[in-house]
This record gives C-alpha cells, structure tokens and sequence, in this order.
C-alpha cells in the first residue's frame, strides 16, 4: 500500500525494532502465537553484533551447542523464524514511532517505509555501535590493515604475531581462538585479573603456563611502530611509564563498543544508563504496546546473555498477544504438542 506521501506502508500484528539473535527468535514466538510480524534493523543483513562484528567467534552458552560460531546461529535462527514468514526491512532505521487511533503505533524509517502495528517489540541490542578506539597516535593509518576492531575471518590471522588488547571476554575468546591459528599470540592487560568466563579465563592461563600464548601485564598499549600501515611492533607500557616491545603483525584493541539507543532514545521511553527499563513479568516499558527485550533491556536481576533474550523473546510474544487479542485466551502449550503453526 502507498501512503499519500509516497512511502511505502504496511499494517501487521508486530514490529520488531532490530534483527540480531535475540529479534529473530521474536520473530519465532510470535509465529507461535499466530502474530503476524516485520522487522526494522539498520543493518544490511540479519544477525546484529553476530553478524557484523564477529561471525566466526565461537559461542559455548546456546543450550544444545557445545559450541557453535555466531554466523551459524544466525543461520539456524533465521531458518526456524522462516516458517512464520516475516517481511525484513533492512538497512533501514526506524526515525520515527507516533501513536494513532485504536491503540496503533506508527513508525517509519530512514527510506520512508511506514509500519502500522498494535505491538512493537524492541530486541535493538546495544543499539548502534562502533569500537572504543584507543588513543594511540597515528593508530588510523593501520585501521583495516594492520589494526582491527572486530574478527570476521580467523583465517587472516593464519601465521601471524597477534598482539591482542584488553581484558573482558572477548579479548579472552580471541585469544584463545587465534593461539590455534596465529604464529604468536600476545595479551596486553592493565592487571593479572580479566573480565571474562571463569572457564574462559582458566584455559587462558593454562596455555600462557604451557608457553602458547603471551601474557603483558601489568602494561596498557603506548604506541605503534611500523609503516604504509604495516605494523612491526606495538609499544607497550607500565602504569609507571616502562617500555615494552611487542613483534606484531596485527593488533586487536578490544576496549568495548561505543552504543546509542539513536531515535529510541526519543521515544520517551523510561531509561536508565542508557538502556529500557521494562517489567520482567511482561516485558512492557513504560508505555503502552511497547515492549523490549535482550542487552537493551534493565530490570532487577537482569543477565545480559543471549539466552536471557530468548525467554524475554517468549514473555513478549505472548504479552503482545494479549494486548492484540484482549478477549481470546491464551491456552499455553508445548512446541513438543502444537508443533509449529502453518497459519
């Protein structure tokens, strides 16, 4: 249907408001509840975080998956949402979300689409992001060749001295992925102590004592040495101001994500530090037929893990049900007795 204005416009059960992990398994529950959906996410492809930053990075916390990398979740979650039919708009963010008559909410989006439903299903993740560059100078000269914020092929790193910055999970993670691949692995560290999985960081341990990976702390990255973007060394420091030369070919800085709700941040939602806050039982935000889930979602108790946003998926579906079918009971029942619905 077109609007008066030109723009493209669609009425369904839900929106959805991003397509990472957590936002296609919406798409999933909802289909369970027989709701209708379409999917907003800025991004060209599906997948979110796991798509674009790290599709090869291996994930031990999916239920059924010892371990399996985050590009074939994506695949398999992309799959099982397949069935309910939903319409993606990608590489459109949503600008806009005004209210209408009937208890409808509008939205529409960066190329003009407008999106007509009584639900809209937040799953925006970090919302938009980019890395926490360090402050080294010259240090763009080696983005994408030399210096990388993200792993998207493990491959590149094949024989490599891989100098790897920080101390959370996903600096643990890449370390121990790249040691089975790399010539060298070396972890710069402000302390002996990492923000990682406890496993994660015992195995890391275990293979610095064997001699396969090296540990740098208590230093923090000073400095890059090299040409034409090609590094040869990073320059490494104490918190007194003592040197240490690192070989490198690649230099990983993993400090973070910079994130911004964007236009979210408009709607008037309740925030706190930046993130939704919802109610756990519903998953509703302070305004009526909008609700949140996943790692932009805050609520007493909350953990950010993607398994978290997989029951949130669920809670939502069937709140969004509720408030779209206000007289038709719910009659829950196991996916092992309904199957999956055809219509």
């Amino acid at each position: 249907m077109i609007d008066q204005h030109g723009h493209t416009q669609h009425r369904t059960d839900v929106v959805i408001v991003g397509a990472g992990p957590v936002g296609l398994f919406t798409v999933f529950e909802s289909g369970m509840v027989r709701l209708k959906c379409h999917v907003v996410d800025a991004l060209d492809d599906v997948g979110g975080q796991c798509t674009a930053l790290y599709p090869e990075k291996p994930i031990y916390d999916i239920p059924g998956f010892p371990r399996v990398e985050a590009a074939e979740l994506v695949v398999r979650l992309k799959a099982q949402a397949a069935a309910f039919q939903p319409v993606y708009h990608l590489g459109e963010q949503v600008q806009s979300l005004a209210p209408l008559s009937g208890g409808l909410w509008q939205l529409t989006t960066s190329k003009g689409t407008v999106l007509q439903a009584k639900a809209v299903i937040v799953a925006a993740g970090v919302g938009a992001f980019g890395p926490n560059r360090p402050p080294l100078p010259g240090i763009e000269a080696y983005e994408g060749k030399s210096v990388f914020y993200y792993v998207t092929q493990r491959e590149k790193f094949r024989g490599k001295r891989v100098v790897i910055a920080g101390g959370g999970d996903t600096a643990v993670d890449w370390a121990l992925s790249l040691s089975e691949v790399a010539a060298r692995v070396s972890v710069i560290h402000r302390r002996d102590k990492f923000r990682a999985a406890p496993e994660s960081e015992a195995r890391l341990k275990a293979l610095v004592a064997a001699g396969k990976i090296d540990l740098v702390v208590p230093y923090q990255l000073s400095g890059l040495e090299g040409s034409d973007g090609r590094l040869e060394a990073v320059i490494a420091s104490t918190l007194d101001g003592a040197p240490k030369r690192i070989a490198a070919d690649m230099l990983l800085p993993f400090f973070g994500l910079s994130m911004s709700l964007g236009p979210i941040a408009e709607w008037g939602l309740t925030l706190e530090r930046s993130q939704i806050a919802v109610e756990a039982a519903t998953m509703a935000t302070s305004k009526p037929g909008l609700f949140a889930v996943g790692d932009v979602v805050t609520y007493p108790g909350k953990l950010k893990l993607i398994l978290t946003g997989f029951a949130e998926a669920a809670i939502a579906a069937r709140s969004a049900y509720a408030l779209i079918h206000p007289g038709t009971p719910l009659h829950f029942e196991y996916s092992t007795t309904s199957g999956v619905p055809t219509a």
